[in-house]
């Protein structure tokens, strides 16, 4: 059974640190790569696209609204063109930074209040759906499972990976737990990897109540902001492996391609 770990990297501003980032690199098998918009700039950026050259990590966009001094964790009101350009700009200024290092961008993740409103409004969704089928039919769209996001790209035929969290909580409803919630995160590497391996191996959710609801899972998102983060990353790539599952990068899991 194949698996892929990501991870949101390039991340740098005031609120967040992109130190660990190296470190990461080589644990994860794809990177989602903050576009300047919430956070990181054009040196960031370019760091992370040459280590993950390096190390054989795919290179994945991952835009959010315009809002560096909330981290795009604001929600906004925006209009379905201005959300396509939103896409469209982030996209490009990677690609571009990619392109001049021999690599290109092959997966699209939305960030932060983008992508929790998208996973609720299946309007918003649709349009996220368009704007990233209109860029290229090829681009895998990483998406949380059972998300609006998800039912939304699956009536455009688009190339789906469907993701969990590996350190967050869901609530009954599928939805992560509010980051307001003292029992939103889970940091600790034991408990981690066993709620991603039971997840993986089950192909569903595991609710913080205990119910379980039945999920398509392709990744498993590591968030890598603190320094647990890579004592998390580790413990569950380990856990994986002992398992019995291969790693692959997005663009090389056999639903999509045979690298």
């Amino acid at each position: 059974m194949e698996i892929n770990i990501n991870c949101d990297l390039g991340e740098k501003s005031k609120y967040h640190s992109n130190k660990y980032d190296p470190n990461l690199l080589e644990i994860v098998n794809s990177a989602n790569v903050a576009c300047g918009y919430h956070a990181g700039d054009n040196q960031s950026m370019t760091e992370v696209v040459q280590i993950s050259k390096r190390n054989g990590v795919s290179i994945g966009a991952h835009p959010s609204f315009n809002d560096p001094e909330n981290f795009g964790r604001k929600r906004m009101d925006l209009s379905s063109n201005e959300i396509k350009k939103l896409i469209f700009d982030q996209y490009e200024i990677l690609q571009k930074i990619a392109q001049i290092h021999g690599e290109t961008v092959t997966h699209i993740k939305p960030h932060g209040a983008l992508n929790n409103m998208a996973c609720e409004d299946i309007d918003l969704a649709i349009t996220l759906a368009n704007a990233i089928n209109e860029i290229n039919k090829d681009l895998i769209y990483l998406v949380p499972t059972g998300s609006k996001m998800e039912q939304a790209a699956k009536k455009l035929n688009m190339k789906i990976a469907c993701e969990i969290f590996a350190d967050r909580n869901y609530e009954d409803d599928g939805n992560l737990v509010s980051r307001k919630k003292p029992h939103a995160l889970i940091t600790d590497p034991e408990q981690a990897k066993k709620h991603v391996l039971s997840m993986v191996k089950n192909q569903s959710l595991n609710c913080h109540s205990g119910k379980q609801i039945p999920c398509e899972i392709d990744s498993v998102c590591i968030h890598g902001d603190n320094e647990s983060s890579l004592a998390t990353a580790k413990s569950i790539k380990d856990n994986l492996l002992e398992n019995g599952l291969i790693l692959k990068p997005l663009n090389c899991l056999e639903k999509f391609i045979k690298c």
